[in-house]
């Protein structure tokens, strides 16, 4: 926001030599100073505005902020008006067909008005903020913006087909000749003004060259509207057209003051430019937004929060300062304050109340051993799962990378585990090639190993724990799941062992077993679907070399992706403590012969059901297919470890355990001993 020192000291009495302080003063209070630049007989001053302070887009926000920490009085124009006696419903009407875009619409006519070139004053002021003159009525709505923040719009009525508005949805296929004389095809999620038969201007956007004020204009009609901001915003990144008006309904305007600019841009018009007001505004759309509910301060949190004493009648004085009103009698505790329009969306807090108190006070008369009592943040449930998760990952030779959530469609193919899942994409001018996001977090890896491969570092291991997303449903977490996505180099059989060490560091209880799937990213017969104590998690497989190759990927690539939030759910951290073994453990190996269609979780789970209470764990320790056994059938050789907490077992016992592992697995499972 560029500020004319001259046009700010129109609103408060600021000493003509005070204006580098007032602006070093203005920084304080939260507007950035990026520059101050002379401008003839005046200074450009650039503020940097936050986003949250709308407000601040016009000269009178900034004089607000001036007069509150000057104390000095705060001087608004009266727009003061003289109407004629004709109506100005006789002249034009306004009708809104999409409330949700333009909840509210303002219209006033001028009749017999003189356009020519601008007074010297205008025109000066203008420039300095960097806006070229072009004619008195143009100048006029841009003046009446850049002091209220309220964007404004001036047509030639007599160009409007039958006078009247529409404020409609555009219709598919229509274009409109803009005042910048390029042509913009419309969609019909954009808003525009139409006369009685097609658009004259984009909403809140630009103005169209059909309807432009000339020398040959006679008769204006001044728009003062309300825009939605995200259409707003929608249309100028869609159309690349941005504007010092889009600008500002991007940010929100204040209903309120609607009425209040629209007269003062008509009381400009009259005194430069001549004409005839008529009487009334047409106003079209919903009701003002009510005032909302007072915010209540207690005078005792300003010490409490920062650190210092401020006199409680200071306090009131700055709120009143800013604009808000005292709702009853301020008592020595406390004092209750209504928000006024222009500060209704970041004011609605005590906390924000102490902030405004703090800020215009002076954040440098804080001291720095100022005592604030300070409370220890704990780490949440997920902070602590996901450190724990990092730790194992990288403990294993694992990088953790941090990727960007949009792809474009060749990476989105790569990996597709969820092929219900709608797409959802972002239509933006910086978007235009990676406005996918992403249902996976594998693509996004695997693009991080082929840039690792392409400077010469290979066999990189990476992880890494972030959201996809499913559906449009703002705050469902179902929509926006996170996940703990891999993609590593070593064997599946390893990546599983990765997965189960991760589930039992979160809960030593956990297990986890392996399906096959039907997933046609991974080589066949080499990927799973992994389940989390019998709960669907995620999938596991070493990727097609289809899919490496469409990256130019060298080597083998072994990836998983599973559900971080139920991995959450099963979450024990409290460290156990167990004594260490006492007992040496006593190891047997068994060689079955099985069918081809018995897993190894079929094996292992008819193991531990009849291994006994002796039994303390069980590994793979490989299997063989080749010319000694049947086509249809394999080996598995397995290890199991017996020992007791409280003596050394004897061979008759370890003996008695292995006959009925061997014969459960034989009845169970079809099991024979090779």
């Amino acid at each position: 926001m560029i500020v004319s020192w001259e046009w700010l000291r129109e609103y408060v009495d600021l000493d003509a030599s005070l204006a580098e302080e007032t602006a070093n003063r203005l920084m304080m209070t939260g507007l950035n100073l990026e520059s101050i630049t002379p401008a003839g007989d005046d200074l450009a001053i650039d503020l940097e505005v936050t986003s949250n302070r709308a407000d601040c887009l016009g000269h009178i926000g900034i004089a607000r902020e001036a007069a509150a920490i000057t104390g000095r009085p705060l001087k608004i124009p009266a727009a003061a008006v003289r109407e004629a006696s004709v109506a100005t419903a006789s002249a034009t009407s306004v009708t809104i067909e999409c409330e949700d875009l333009c909840p509210r619409y303002v219209a006033r006519v001028i009749r017999g008005v003189k356009v020519g070139p601008s007074p010297d004053w205008l025109r000066k002021r203008l420039e300095t903020v960097g806006i070229a003159s072009i004619n008195n009525i143009v100048d006029i709505t841009n003046y009446v913006l850049m002091e209220s923040g309220q964007p404004l719009h001036a047509f030639d009525h007599d160009r409007l087909k039958e006078g009247r508005i529409v404020v409609r949805r555009a219709r598919e296929g229509e274009t409109i000749e803009a005042i910048d004389h390029h042509e913009y095809r419309l969609t019909p999620q954009m808003c525009v003004i139409a006369d009685a038969e097609r658009p004259v201007a984009i909403a809140g956007v630009m103005g169209g060259a059909s309807t432009e004020i000339t020398t040959a204009t006679r008769n204006v009609l001044i728009e003062v509207a309300d825009f939605a901001s995200m259409s707003i915003r929608a249309t100028a990144r869609s159309l690349s057209l941005h504007s010092d008006s889009s600008y500002r309904f991007e940010r929100g305007i204040d209903p309120h003051q609607l009425d209040q600019a629209s007269r003062r841009c008509c009381e400009l018009i009259l005194q430069l430019a001549g004409g005839e007001l008529l009487s009334g505004p047409v106003y079209a759309g919903r009701p003002l937004p009510e005032v909302p509910a007072p915010v209540t301060l207690r005078f005792a949190q300003l010490k409490r929060v920062l650190g210092i004493d401020i006199p409680s009648d200071e306090a009131v004085r700055i709120l009143q300062a800013l604009g808000l009103t005292l709702s009853g009698t301020a008592t020595a505790d406390s004092a209750a304050f209504i928000v006024p329009s222009w500060r209704r969306r970041d004011l609605t807090r005590e906390i924000d109340l102490i902030e405004e108190v703090a800020r215009i006070h002076g954040y440098d008369r804080i001291p720095e051993d100022a005592v604030v009592p300070l409370t220890i943040s704990q780490k949440t449930l997920r902070d602590q799962v996901i450190e724990r998760v990092a730790h194992v990952l990288t403990a294993s030779g694992f990088f953790e990378s941090v990727t960007l959530s949009f792809i474009d469609e060749k990476l989105a193919g790569l990996f597709q585990p969820r092929t219900g899942a709608e797409q959802l994409s972002v239509d933006h001018s910086s978007r235009r090639a990676e406005n996918l996001l992403r249902q996976s977090l594998i693509p996004s890896l695997l693009n991080a190993r082929r840039e690792n491969e392409r400077h010469g570092s290979f066999g990189v291991q990476l992880f890494e724990i972030a959201a996809v997303f499913l559906a449009a449903r703002p705050g469902d977490p179902s929509a926006e799941p996170k996940m703990i996505g891999l993609v590593g180099t070593d064997s599946f059989s390893s990546m599983k062992g990765l997965l189960q060490l991760i589930a039992q560091r979160i809960n030593p209880a956990n297990t986890i077993s392996v399906q096959p799937s039907s997933l046609p990213q991974f080589v066949d017969g080499r990927g799973a679907e992994i389940r989390l104590n019998d709960q669907p998690w995620g999938w596991l497989g070493e990727l097609d070399r289809r899919i490496s190759d469409q990256l130019d990927l060298k080597e083998t690539c072994i990836a998983a992706e599973v559900d971080l939030a139920l991995l959450e759910s099963t979450a024990s951290l409290r460290p156990q403590f167990t004594d260490l073994p006492r007992f040496p453990t006593v190891s047997r190996d068994l060689n079955f012969v099985l069918d081809e269609a018995v897993t190894w979780s079929d094996l292992e789970a008819a193991v531990r059901s009849a291994a006994g209470p002796l039994f303390e764990s069980i590994h793979f320790s490989g299997q063989y297919r080749g010319p000694q056994l049947p086509p249809d059938r394999k080996s598995y050789l397995l290890t199991i470890h017996y020992r007791s907490p409280d003596r050394t077992l004897t061979a008759a016992e370890v003996d008695e355990a292995q006959q009925a592992v061997i014969a459960a697995c034989e009845t169970r499972i079809g099991a024979k001993l090779r």
